[in-house]
């Protein structure tokens, strides 16, 4: 296998993620094995997603799966190919509509996560606005040769930000969407920086009241939790004509809103999912494009899962012709199939690889040692449909640090120990793995 040299700075976050069981924001192209269907997949939405259409998927499987794996993977794919794209996982505090400001606290955590191919790590909305400024003032002085200094410049900046937000001011919100984008502009243009700041605030949906916002900005409204993803979808329009190809939002751990005990509350947010859903799926939203990862439980349930809500589980559901075996890439649900033997494989050389860079040694770890951990681990577990990568990734990391940190042992005792285990003991194992999902 040949040795590919990775930053420390990428084998740093690689090790510590990989070893704590989450998926790393940087690196990922050195440990992706597997999902070409599933990425291609996503590649054709992207590409309709570029030329003005949009798209809505559910990536599912189970706990360990690899969906937030995926959305990561596609995020940077996203972001290499011009897109805008901000992620945000939900919880108690983050849902999609909430009576105590959840829905809010999302599209905050969006606005905190979007991103760009310059700006990778999020907080990328005010670089947003000052490269379209300075694109624009560029395209200006080229065109009409004026010099930086000369008024007639600003002049006719302003008339071509106009231009684009003018086009905006007849969507649902985009006036004051518009309006605020203006007083940012004129902010910059000013070197008033108390302008800009609060444009910025209200633009992240910080204002808490409509008086206050009224009283910074002369704008009598507000983002809120009602209207969150209205905006959403100007940012997406907005994007698009300042030259990105769209925006993507990537909502992960949507199983918390199976857990919403409250139904009434639950309903809600699955009539805010519909309207995401129908948006993007009847051509009501442009350059967007929705991706939602969650367990099977949180789709199939048909009592606190989306197939309760009649009006999703009518679109969502398998036609008569899949299943039975066969796969369908195109529709709104993505099932992600475990690993094969042999990605798993090639995972674990990867794995060795970059242990050994990171610390820097030979690797003694054989393919014959590979595929023994591969084996025991199944058996450990009682059948190989609960093997999932996270548990192998965050065991052989355990491997690879213990044999690292004790020189004395020996691949063979670790694992062999492992092996060791009675059979009582396994059930028990399998008994406890089981008690994640909630039935």
């Amino acid at each position: 296998m040949n040795e590919v040299k990775i930053p420390k700075r990428l084998t740093t976050a690689l090790v510590n993620s990989l070893t704590a069981g989450v998926v790393p924001r940087v690196g990922l192209e050195h440990i992706a094995v597997g999902r070409r269907v599933e990425v291609e997949s996503i590649l054709r939405d992207m590409d309709n997603i570029a030329e003005g259409g949009a798209a809505f998927k559910f990536i599912v499987g189970r706990y360990g799966s690899g969906k937030s794996f995926l959305l990561q993977t596609i995020r940077n794919y996203a972001m290499d190919r011009d897109f805008v794209v901000a992620d945000a996982d939900l919880s108690p505090e983050r849902r999609l509509v909430g009576t105590k400001g959840q829905g809010l606290a999302t599209y905050r955590e969006l606005m905190t996560h979007l991103s760009t191919k310059t700006r990778p790590d999020g907080g990328a909305l005010e670089s947003i606005l000052q490269k379209w400024y300075a694109a624009l003032q560029q395209e200006v002085m080229k065109e009409q040769v004026l010099r930086p200094n000369d008024p007639a410049l600003n002049v006719e900046v302003e008339q071509r930000i106009f231009t684009v937000t003018a086009e905006m001011q007849n969507m649902v919100h985009g006036f004051d969407f518009a309006k605020v984008l203006a007083l940012y502009w004129n902010g910059y243009k000013l070197a008033d920086d108390d302008q800009k700041q609060a444009a910025l605030r209200w633009l992240r949906g910080e204002f808490p009241t409509k008086t206050e916002a009224k009283k910074e900005l002369n704008v009598g409204v507000i983002i809120d939790d009602e209207n969150w993803y209205d905006y959403m979808k100007l940012w997406s329009e907005f994007t698009a004509r300042i030259g990105y190809k769209g925006l993507l939002i990537f909502i992960d751990e949507a199983v918390n809103l199976y857990k919403i005990t409250n139904s009434i509350s639950r309903q809600s947010n699955y009539e805010k999912l519909l309207t995401m859903f129908n948006d993007t799926m009847q051509g009501k939203a442009e350059h967007l494009g929705i991706f939602v990862g969650g367990t099977p439980q949180f789709v199939e349930d048909e009592r606190r899962g989306l197939f309760s809500y009649e009006a999703l589980r009518s679109r969502l559901i398998e036609g008569r012709f899949a299943g039975n075996g066969y796969v369908n890439y195109t529709g709104p649900i993505l099932k992600l199939e475990m690993l094969s033997n042999e990605e798993i494989l090639i995972l674990l050389q990867k794995l060795v690889q970059i242990h050994a860079q990171h610390f820097g040694y030979t690797p003694s770890i054989s393919n014959q040692n590979m595929i023994y951990f591969m084996e025991t681990a199944v058996g450990r577990l009682g059948a190989e449909q609960l093997l999932t990568p996270r548990e192998v990734i965050r065991d052989f990391m355990d491997i690879l640090h213990t044999l690292h940190q004790n020189p004395e042992a020996s691949f063979e005792q670790l694992v062999g120990e492992q092996v060791s285990i009675p059979e009582e003991a396994n059930r028990d194992e399998v008994d406890d793995f089981l008690t994640e999902f909630e039935l």
